[in-house]
Parts: C-alpha cells; sequence; structure tokens
C-alpha cells in the first residue's frame, strides 16, 4: 500500500461568497499537517463555505488558497485530486450506481489517461468497503441504501482516493450514535496509521472536542478561535458564539472539554452561586 505523502494547506486571507453577498471575510488559517481539524460554528457562519473554498469547490473573490505553497486554482485538477480529497455536504450519486462502482470511482485520480485498473486500485477499494463496514453491500445499488448507509458508502469513497488531505463536510451526517462515533475513529485510525490531515465540519460540540487536535471556532464568516479544544472552547466563547449558557467540564473518559447546556429546566447544581432563570 502506498502511503500518501503529507501536504500543506493555508487559507491567506480568503474572501468566499456567492454572486454579492460575502460569506467568509478576509479569513486565515494554517491547516496542521498530519493533525485532525475540526471546524465548528453555529448554523450559516461559513463553515461550508470556508472548506467548499479550501476545496476548490468555490473560488475565492479575495485571497488564496495554498495546496504545497501553490495558488490551488492554477494547480492542475488531476495533481489537486491527488493530494485533496473532499467530502462535500448532501452529495448524489448517479442513478442505478452500484455501491462498488461508486467506491471505486475514488480511484479515477489515480488512472492518468493510460494507467490500467490495478491490484493497489482493488486494494485500496475493498480496504475502504471493510474499514467503512460496507463490504457486505458492494453489490447493491446505492439507491436502495438508507441515509446512513449512504454516508458510509461515500466516506469509503473517499477513503479509497488515498490524499494526504481529507476535507469532511458533516461527515456524521444521518448516522445514529453508535455510526458517528465509529466514523470518527476510523478517521482518528487514518490520521494516526497514515499521517493524513483530516479536516472536517462537525455540529457536535462534545465530539469535536474527543476528536480534534486543532479546533477552530467560526462565527459570522470569521475565526473566533482557533486551537487546541482544551484552550479555546470556554464558557465565555460558547455563550458568545452559540448563545447557549453552558458549563464546560472534563470528560472523564478522554479528558478532553465536556460541554454540558444550562436550559431553563432541570439545571440543578449547575446553576451558580447567584443566578437565576
Amino acid at each position: 500500500m502506498t502511503v500518501p505523502v503529507p501536504s500543506t494547506l493555508h487559507a491567506q486571507d480568503v474572501s468566499l461568497g456567492y454572486g454579492d453577498r460575502r460569506v467568509v471575510g478576509d479569513l486565515s488559517l494554517h491547516i496542521p499537517t498530519a493533525k485532525v481539524t475540526v471546524i465548528v460554528g453555529p448554523n450559516a457562519c461559513g463553515k461550508s463555505t470556508f472548506l467548499r473554498g479550501l476545496a476548490r469547490l468555490l473560488p475565492a473573490t479575495s485571497g488564496a488558497v495554498l495546496l504545497d505553497g501553490r495558488s490551488i486554482h492554477s494547480t492542475p485538477s488531476r495533481d489537486v485530486a491527488l493530494k485533496l480529497g473532499i467530502l462535500p455536504q448532501g452529495p448524489i450519486a448517479p442513478d442505478g450506481i452500484t455501491v462498488s462502482d461508486l467506491v471505486s470511482r475514488g480511484r479515477h485520480p489515480h488512472q492518468g489517461y493510460f494507467r490500467r485498473w490495478t491490484s493497489e486500485d482493488d486494494e485500496a477499494v475493498g480496504a475502504a468497503l471493510s474499514a467503512t463496514g460496507t463490504l457486505e453491500l458492494a453489490a447493491r445499488s446505492v439507491d436502495e441504501l438508507s441515509g446512513g448507509q449512504r454516508q458510509r458508502v461515500w466516506i469509503a469513497m473517499a477513503l479509497a482516493q488515498r490524499t494526504g488531505i481529507l476535507l469532511l463536510d458533516e461527515p456524521t451526517t444521518y448516522l445514529d450514535v453508535s455510526h458517528q462515533v465509529e466514523v470518527l475513529d476510523l478517521l482518528m485510525d487514518l490520521n494516526e496509521a497514515e499521517g493524513s490531515t483530516v479536516v472536517m465540519v462537525l455540529h457536535d460540540l462534545n465530539l469535536a472536542c474527543r476528536y480534534a487536535d486543532h479546533l477552530v471556532v467560526m462565527k459570522d464568516g470569521a475565526i473566533v478561535a482557533a486551537g487546541e479544544p482544551g484552550a479555546v472552547l470556554t464558557e465565555h466563547v460558547v455563550e458568545s458564539v452559540f448563545g447557549m449558557r453552558c458549563r464546560v467540564m472534563s470528560d472523564p473518559v478522554s479528558h478532553t472539554p465536556l460541554i454540558v447546556p444550562i436550559g431553563r429546566h432541570r439545571v440543578g447544581s449547575y446553576r451558580k452561586a447567584g443566578e437565576t432563570e
């Protein structure tokens, strides 16, 4: 098995938007190489737009995204696809395509004009299907699958691409809790075994804290805080960004930050002295 060479990814004063509407403004971020970066923030804050910009799916209106120090938009598409894989939100599969055929498409960047399918391609597809628990679905049509099964198949396709950088927009969508943890464990395994750089958008703050080496908090198209989860996700940051009062405790299992929301009911001993509803 060929292990991808780690690449670097850097956003430099990037602005992104749709038509005249600017969503992300003058944003700069170095993505830590061979680490897991998780982007969090409230709905419509620009998380997915920023990820699309990093993946070259959306051109920057100003600034630049640099892949190995070179503008990603001036890099040939095949070269980008060999270094960077993307799982966007709500991908659409061609009608009638089987699971194995869809996952095999992750190998297209490795084919070139004359290169034929090889045993390494077979191994990559088989390993991706096995890792995501979709091997038994290989012959089935993607149209027949549940939402959770489809999501795991799309992740398998991204894994089969075997790039040094993997970008995922809400990879746990449609998955129940146990499968969410399985997928995130899988991405951690990939990072630890192959040194892959993983960047993903997540909504669950506790899962984000547990799995992130580097946490990026966004609000209104800007980065509010970035760094190690324990230093970044304070009670003040959670309230100012998400509008939610909480207590930040230590997770007894992972020793990462554990966010305990405070609502209007059953707050019990979590309410600070002198605090009222």
